[in-house]
């Protein structure tokens, strides 16, 4: 594998519909704001377009109220696109309502039919592997049908584990570069990086690790400065997005696109 995962020509994104509040979450912190929430997915989108990508923009779907986090639905990878298989039921037919959209952008379309389950937010794609973290929503008979598809298009797929009280893998990570990763220390803590360079997320911002590099820039939740600083820092030219609804529903910046 040696194509950078991180550089898109393409993305697919879904505006939030008004049954949202109807959303899962660990915790309630209380309901999101369609309006606000509507005003933060135009700045993302833009955000993306300003890359010179092309954003196909899906309309809303009332009947499944986590459908704006499309990254759930599919694995989309270089060679073809790998239809998921999640594991939080009132999530299973978002992926029916995405494989068109997918079949038409890819000549193949893969699909995860179980009995396992897995979620996009479990993987990460890095220039030299797969990683895929069990989870709640993604577990290891999921894990082990997604290796046998990979494995024919010449991946390393590699398995790990995502910390207890941490929804996605992803949640707690995000790539920034070929040879850096943003994560937080619990996730670090488990030795899955080895090999990479690891850049923390500040104490209290653990929030924050859910990121996205999208071509020549890292969409981040706003509200993180000292993130946001070490970004900068290190050279990322960073765009802060409002992510204060999304959070109320355990969604981040990842979650909010496929890229490919």
């Amino acid at each position: 594998m040696t194509e950078p995962s991180y550089e898109f020509t393409r993305a697919i994104t879904r505006r939030p519909a008004a049954t949202i509040a109807e959303g899962l979450r660990a915790e309630d912190t209380g309901n999101p704001n369609l309006d606000t929430m509507l005003a933060a997915h135009k700045a993302y989108v833009a955000a993306l377009k300003s890359t010179g990508a092309e954003v196909i923009e899906l309309a809303p779907l009332p009947a499944f109220p986590d459908a704006q986090f499309v990254e759930d639905t599919a694995l989309c990878l270089p060679k073809g696109a790998i239809l998921m298989r999640p594991g939080a039921p009132s999530r299973m037919g978002e992926v029916a309502e995405m494989a068109p959209t997918l079949r038409a952008c890819y000549d193949t379309v893969h699909e995860i039919t179980g009995p396992g389950h897995i979620e996009g937010g479990d993987i990460l794609v890095t220039g030299r592997e797969i990683l895929v973290g069990r989870s709640d929503r993604t577990d290891g008979a999921g894990v082990e049908e997604l290796e046998k598809i990979t494995s024919d298009w010449g991946y390393t797929l590699r398995e790990v584990f995502t910390p207890e009280g941490v929804l996605h893998f992803k949640t707690d990570c995000s790539l920034m570069d070929a040879e850096t990763i943003l994560a937080t220390r619990r996730l670090d803590a488990s030795g899955c990086f080895e090999g990479y360079r690891v850049l923390h997320v500040p104490e209290g911002e653990e929030a924050a690790a859910n990121a996205i590099r999208f071509n020549g820039l890292v969409l981040m939740a706003a509200g993180f400065p000292r993130t946001a600083e070490l970004l900068d820092r290190e050279g990322f030219e960073v765009v802060e997005i409002d992510n204060t609804d999304c959070a109320k529903l355990d969604g981040g910046m990842s979650c909010l696109s496929l890229r490919f």
